[in-house]
This record gives C-alpha cells, sequence and structure tokens, in this order.
C-alpha cells in the first residue's frame, strides 16, 4: 500500500463524483428507500444498493451542573431500548440542520437552548447508507412552553440526565451502542481536554 501524500496535507475526507450510468429505487420504503445504482469506477462498472436517507439531526445537551441529557428509546431493526441523544430526521423539507435540531429537543424532551455550536457531523454507514447526521452542542436551557404529546417509541422515552464522565466511562466500557451518542460523547471529552 503507497502512503500517498504522508505528511503532505492534513487528513480530510474528499468529494469524488463518478459517472452514474442507472439509478433506480430497488425498495420503496415507509421511512427510507433503498437504491441500486450502477457507476463507472475506474476501468470497471459498479453495481451497489443503499438506503436513501434524508439526513439526521441529533442534540448533545449539557446543563449547568455538567450533566448530559441521554433518552432511552426502543429501536426496533436491534430489539433494544438504547441510550442515546434527542435526535430526529431532516424531514421537513427546507429546514436548516440547525432549526431540526432546535425542534427535535422540544419535541423529544420539552427543552429550548439559549446557546448552540455544532459538534460533529458524520456519515452513519457509508458502504450502505447516504445517512448525514449533525450533531450539535446546547446549553442554557429551558422548559418549553407547552409540552409535547409523544407518540409511536417516542411515547415511552426515558429521560436520563448523566454526569459528562459517566456517559464517558459507559461509552468506553461497552454499555452503551448507539453511534451518534459515542461520537457525540467522545468529541465532547476530547474537545475538552484540547481545551
Amino acid at each position: 500500500m503507497d502512503a500517498q501524500g504522508e505528511g503532505a496535507r492534513e487528513l480530510r475526507d474528499e468529494a469524488r463524483s463518478v459517472e452514474v450510468l442507472r439509478s433506480d429505487v430497488a425498495f420503496d420504503g415507509v421511512v427510507w428507500d433503498i437504491r441500486r445504482e450502477e457507476f463507472a469506477y475506474g476501468d470497471v462498472t459498479l453495481t451497489r444498493e443503499f438506503m436513501e436517507h434524508p439526513g439526521a439531526v441529533a442534540v448533545l445537551v449539557i446543563d449547568e451542573s455538567d450533566r448530559v441529557l441521554t433518552i432511552q428509546q426502543y429501536r426496533h431493526p436491534i430489539q433494544m431500548r438504547n441510550w442515546e441523544l434527542p435526535a430526529g430526521l431532516l424531514d421537513v423539507e427546507g429546514e436548516p440542520p440547525l432549526e431540526a435540531a432546535q425542534r427535535e429537543l422540544a419535541e423529544e424532551a420539552d427543552l429550548v437552548a439559549a446557546a448552540w455550536e455544532p459538534l460533529i457531523t458524520l456519515h452513519t454507514s457509508p458502504g450502505g447508507s447516504d445517512e448525514v447526521i449533525h450533531v450539535f452542542r446546547a446549553t442554557e436551557l429551558s422548559a418549553t412552553d407547552e409540552v409535547f404529546e409523544r407518540e409511536a417509541e417516542e411515547a415511552d422515552i426515558v429521560p436520563r440526565w448523566v454526569p459528562l464522565a459517566e456517559a464517558v466511562d459507559a461509552a468506553l466500557a461497552g454499555r452503551v451502542h448507539n453511534g451518534i451518542f459515542l461520537a457525540a460523547i467522545l468529541a465532547e471529552h476530547a474537545r475538552r481536554t484540547r481545551e
């Protein structure tokens, strides 16, 4: 393997366009679709199927006591009640990610935050999905004017405030498995160790 350009430039993902020869919806789903694409890559033609996803947002909520808000919610594909962050799909046409994060925080946790900043952006599974998650850090919290009515899997959400150090311990010990939660908690921990 060639260490091409090693040390010559910063580590950074690179966009690359390829010629898509064919693109079809292989499965038309309720929440998202499976797309099949045939594309030219070098001298060969490849076919790949992937989940076509609208994107999503998540919020790392930190209170004045340096605790993070975690929520436990049932996730059917893994058949677990998973500890995660308030989060949701970018499913409102034209809604910017920050506004979606603010909406999701209100809907899932009955909270608003006065201070917001981007924390991390990630592709959850780039070999099988085009999903992009924008994670924001939210502080200076207050309650919403109204309590939101929750349904389906959100109806029995369990909120829990956890010291950041405890969340980091749970991540490193393998007691929690939600990828977005892990990335956000560890990004916040790394950010603090560099300050």
